[in-house]
């Protein structure tokens, strides 16, 4: 069964509700392509960890 809301003090609430916030995303600066980038994606230009990975007719790369 739930506590009533006047047995929870104000301490306990906000320690509880501290660990939502919202966090910025892991970007980093990617040296070949000059432009940040977001960790794990395929940059706009189609290089994902240096290689290309999209052909330039936009569609994925046989591999």
């Amino acid at each position: 069964m739930a506590t009533p809301a006047r047995r929870t003090s104000k301490t306990k609430k906000r320690i509880r509700r501290g660990d939502k916030k919202l966090t910025a995303p892991a970007i980093h600066f990617d040296e070949l392509s000059g432009e940040f980038t977001v960790s794990h994606h395929v940059s706009p230009k189609g290089i994902y960890k240096g290689k290309p990975v999209i052909n330039k007719d936009n569609s994925a790369s046989p591999s």
